[in-house]
């Protein structure tokens, strides 16, 4: 059966584009992570949504599972096959169409996030989602997990980007919703039930997304402060001073900017003087003569009269803004100088971040007195990156037999607050246990519900999101 399969794969995307040695999978079978490692019987490389379409046919025709893979950047494990084809959508990379007066760019999911953002900067737009993985994580993987970012606090999430998208059904029909449109009021919104999907409904193959004003004006500053509720009252006042033009609201504590320190290259610290927390701050406007500069110190001068700011830096130069980015930027990276970390992409209500901060890391540290907390992320639209590195005398592996405790510590938190165990990374295969604990029993029975409708044989990147064992609950 698989040879017939690999035949018909072949006839859809050519000989070249059919991989089945070892070494040609390898990149594809591991995650960056090296949490989870997978298998198949093949990778296709489609190079058009036709293809896909003939891919998925071939797949469904021989009741072999589909996993969907874009840039394979992800950090839950969604992109990691069980078994069945991969079919990675790097060969669908191109820019559709670019439409600067109806503000949108229509493009394939196989294009990097990187080149999303310089074809809408040559067009003199923007498109604003920014991530780390940018210059090799696709548009595609980024709808089908609702990508944040740093930018959310102004421009929302993915889904908040896109106002259609074309994607491959796990029969093989091709579903065209690429509308441009920013009113549509004919019924269900379809586009909504494959962003964040994870490739669990269909495969995306394009999208239509939103662009916006270029900024002609940008400020980035730096401020210490005490913690978390000090970052709070500070992004408070931000908010109220600079309105729209608050574009970003990072929060950092002293020993994630040591990690950068000591192991980014070039890294320097921009103050005289350690702080136990940060404030990572950027304004910007399409106005080149708004007077961002004015409006962040004014802003920080009311917060260091009021006791929240001790110290702060402003960039004088893009090359100094990007400094202090980059501050915040190579925190992922640099953990692994560290050890092991358990990490925790959550959200809960602005209002309570500081709190939850303060008792998650109390309620860590009273459970393993030892573990180092690194939380960080966008404080201004409530996503925490709650990281926890091992102790220093502990070993990898015996941390990481602590992950359930850990996520029963944070996750209750969280949840008691009102907020999500998934923030920006999705669910995939970290948290699918997870979220048949926490959510909703009737959402779930929805879940279960629109997946038997849109793919009745359950191949289309299984395991995934919902838990196999859970099939049968209501």
């Amino acid at each position: 059966m698989n040879d017939a399969l690999i035949t018909d794969l072949r006839a859809a995307v050519g000989d070249a584009y059919v991989w089945t040695e070892p070494e040609q999978m390898a990149p594809h079978l591991h995650e960056d992570r090296g949490r989870w490692t997978g298998t198949a019987i093949a990778v296709a490389h489609p190079g058009s949504t036709d293809e896909v379409a003939a891919c998925v046919r071939a797949c469904a025709q021989a009741g072999v599972a589909i996993c969907p893979q874009g840039g394979n950047t992800g950090l839950v494990g969604g992109g990691m096959p069980d078994g069945g084809v991969v079919i990675a959508t790097g060969r669908l990379n191109r820019i559709r169409n670019v439409d600067p007066l109806n503000a949108t760019i229509t493009v394939e999911a196989g294009c990097t996030l990187a080149a999303v953002q310089q074809a809408a900067d040559e067009a003199g737009r923007l498109f604003p989602l920014s991530l780390a993985s940018e210059g090799s994580c696709q548009i595609g993987g980024n709808l089908s997990t609702n990508a944040g970012g740093t930018a959310v606090l102004r421009y929302g999430n993915t889904r908040d980007l896109a106002l259609g998208v074309e994607v491959v059904l796990p029969d093989g029909q091709v579903l065209n919703a690429l509308s441009a449109l920013r009113k549509d009021n004919t019924g269900y919104d379809l586009r909504d039930l494959f962003i964040g999907a994870e490739g669990t409904l269909g495969i995306i193959t394009a999208a239509v997304l939103k662009l916006f004003p270029k900024p002609a004006a940008r400020v980035t500053a730096f401020a210490g402060c005490a913690g978390p509720a000090d970052a709070l009252a500070i992004f408070d006042i931000l908010r109220a001073r600079a309105g729209d033009s608050l574009t970003a609201f990072e929060y950092l504590e002293r020993f994630g900017v040591e990690m950068v320190l000591t192991h980014a290259r070039g890294a320097r610290d921009p103050m005289s003087a350690p702080h136990p927390a940060y404030c990572l701050i950027e304004l910007s406007s399409p106005d080149p003569d708004a007077d961002l500069e004015a409006r962040m110190e004014n802003a920080l001068a009311e917060a260091i009269e009021a006791g929240l700011v001790t110290d702060a830096v402003i960039g004088a130069s893009e090359a100094q803004n990007n400094a202090l980015w980059a501050l915040r930027e190579n925190m992922s990276e640099m953990q692994k100088h560290y050890g092991a970390s358990i990490k925790h992409d959550v959200a809960v209500p602005v209002g309570r971040v500081a709190e939850f901060i303060t008792q998650g890391v109390a309620a860590c540290l009273d459970y393993m007195p030892t573990m180092r907390p690194c939380p960080f992320g966008h404080f201004g639209d409530g996503n925490i990156h709650f990281n926890l590195t091992r102790p220093e005398d502990m070993s990898d592996k015996d941390f990481l037999s602590h992950y359930s405790a850990f996520n029963r510590i944070v996750h209750d938190l969280v949840v008691s607050m009102g907020g999500s165990i998934s923030a920006e990374h999705g669910i995939g295969l970290a948290k699918r246990e997870e979220l048949l604990r926490y959510k909703d029993p009737v959402a779930m029975a929805l879940f279960h519900k629109i997946k038997q409708a849109i793919d009745p044989q359950g191949l289309m990147n299984p395991g995934k999101v919902i838990a196999p064992e859970s099939k049968e609950q209501p």
